[in-house]
């Protein structure tokens, strides 16, 4: 009875750590949309593209002027930035607006030193990233950005899962692969991007809603 006791003890001071040391009110919910978000994305972007290959969209390491004409110049490339953009914004919101609602269910703050170092550590992969991809752009190199963007998006989630749910490595681990895929089939990013950021999220989504959210 008593070694039952100690372990329970045991258990709970760890459980305790834990919640002091990780920020454990991500939104499962919020992935599950953000997911959705990007799909919708992924539509509206392969229809703005329209009649152009998108198997030809980046096999050419072209000049960065004519890269510049032709996907920044073009109102094909406007219209593909405020997809983006409006995706960026709606999951962000959205993540914002669950997380917190988790949070107070939960009794927690949602910005306390554990939400900071989650912030910093998954940050810093992740701008780290973004410059390179302008790099790429800078040399032409186009069709390597899609990879790019979700490797480092991946390496930023594996970083960031030592203070939060630890679950969220898996869903890294598997967004590096696919964009280490993607470098052999350059030109189809937009499915890659499609299934790293649309599908796998709706998956991890829905995984840590059933695991930690349904009886909340």
């Amino acid at each position: 009875m008593e070694s039952k006791k100690y372990l329970d003890d045991i258990a709970s001071i760890k459980t305790m750590m834990n919640k002091s040391s990780r920020f454990m009110s991500i939104s499962g919910l919020s992935g599950i949309l953000a997911g959705i978000y990007a799909l919708i994305g992924a539509c509206a972007a392969y229809i703005v593209l329209g009649d152009q290959q998108l198997s030809t969209i980046g096999r050419e390491y072209a000049p960065v002027s004519r890269l510049i004409n032709i996907y920044v110049g073009h109102p094909s490339g406007t219209k593909l930035a405020l997809i983006g953009f409006t995706v960026l914004c709606a999951a962000i919101i959205t993540g914002v607006i669950l997380t917190r609602k988790k949070a107070k269910k939960q009794g927690e703050r949602i910005w306390d030193s554990s939400s900071k170092r989650l912030i910093y550590n998954f940050a810093i992969p992740l701008c780290t990233g973004g410059a390179f991809c302008v790099i790429l752009l800078q040399y032409g190199l186009i069709g390597l950005v899609a990879p790019t963007t979700l490797i480092f998006y991946g390496l930023a989630l594996i970083n960031a899962s030592k203070f939060t749910l630890g679950d969220i490595k898996f869903l890294g681990i598997a967004n590096v692969i696919i964009g280490l895929v993607s470098t052999q089939f350059i030109g189809y990013g937009l499915y890659f991007w499609a299934l790293g950021f649309g599908v796998f999220h709706i998956i991890y989504g829905s995984i840590m809603y059933n695991k930690y959210e349904r009886n909340l």
